[in-house]
């Protein structure tokens, strides 16, 4: 099978297209004949190990994949051999079948980022109508499903994006608001796009000086929920004192501590595709790259030059 392996960390140059044999699936496992393949930002950390979680190589980067299974299921799996491959072995507890009226694009966007956007809003910051809820990184695959999320469940959103296209597409899909996110006052601007008032939730993934803006703007009682750190660059350290001088709450989420648990990944999912099934949620489907493009794909997502999900075909 053709797949995509590093046998070195670093930047989008280690990503190499090599054959490797077929994976042999164990009892607890099914062999997936892959059909398209999802990107997410956390991929290249795991080029780099600059992951959460450590990497050893060889390594087959990525973790989504729909395909069919040996006995023609049509399934959403985490790829425990690692996603950019033709083929993949998944545990059977994290195959999750694929309604017909939703695509293999609109469920690939669901395993990762389509549960994170649920759980920061919903298990994390607690929305409820009403509130305001900043999301930074409007325009990427969380940021476009955590918009219309919020707004389904009542809230104003503010959606903080770099370009005035990703302006435009935030706006389409729901946001009240959005603010450019390279202002020499981004905290300022945040609490404009609020009509002057501070915010009661931030949805954070960028890190560095954008974390810091966003705990400033956070009014008492309001929540901000970290869930990566694109930039690379660790915010300033937090004093206990300035969260409870402001009755503020920081709280970090990563969708690994909800793998394996049906009521926060299979429940989820099977609310999220009936949302897609009707018409509720729509996945914006950004580029789809050819397998052999993966590194072209990691550096236009490195370059913010991407929006919504990002694809493999494994076909080309």
């Amino acid at each position: 099978m053709k797949a995509i392996q590093i046998t070195q960390f670093g930047g989008p140059d280690v990503i190499q297209l090599v054959d490797l044999p077929d994976p042999v699936p164990s009892d607890a496992e099914e062999l997936i004949e892959v059909s398209c393949i999802g990107i997410n930002y956390a991929d290249t950390h795991q080029t780099e190990n600059s992951y959460l979680s450590k990497q050893t190589l060889p390594l087959i980067p990525g973790l989504e994949v729909v395909g069919k299974t040996a006995s023609g299921r049509r399934v959403l799996a985490g790829a425990t051999t690692g996603g950019y491959a033709q083929k993949a072995l998944a545990p059977k507890a994290m195959c999750v079948d694929i309604p017909g009226s939703v695509s293999d694009e609109q469920a690939i966007a669901m395993l990762v980022q389509g549960t994170t956007a649920w759980h920061i809003l919903k298990t994390m910051a607690h929305v409820k109508p009403g509130e305001s809820v900043v999301v930074q990184a409007g325009a990427g695959g969380v940021g476009t499903l955590a918009i219309q999320l919020a707004k389904m469940w009542g809230a104003k959103v503010i959606a903080v994006t770099s370009s005035e296209s990703k302006n435009e597409l935030a706006k389409s899909l729901g946001a009240d608001a959005t603010v450019d996110a390279n202002s020499n006052d981004l905290a300022g601007a945040m609490i404009a796009a609020n009509g002057g008032k501070r915010v009661d939730i931030v949805l954070e993934m960028v890190g560095g000086k954008t974390f810091d803006s966003s705990l400033e703007v956070l009014a008492p009682f309001g929540r901000l929920i970290t869930f990566g750190m694109a930039s690379r660059t660790a915010p300033t350290p937090i004093h206990p004192g300035v969260l409870m001088g402001g009755t503020k709450t920081v709280a970090g989420f990563w969708l690994s501590h909800c793998f394996g648990k049906k009521e926060l990944m299979g429940d989820v999912l099977t609310e999220l595709f009936a949302l897609i099934s009707s018409g509720a949620l729509k996945p914006v489907i950004g580029a789809t790259y050819g397998l052999s493009e993966a590194k072209i794909a990691h550096q236009a997502m490195l370059a913010r030059q991407t929006t919504g999900k990002v694809t493999l075909d494994p076909r080309r």
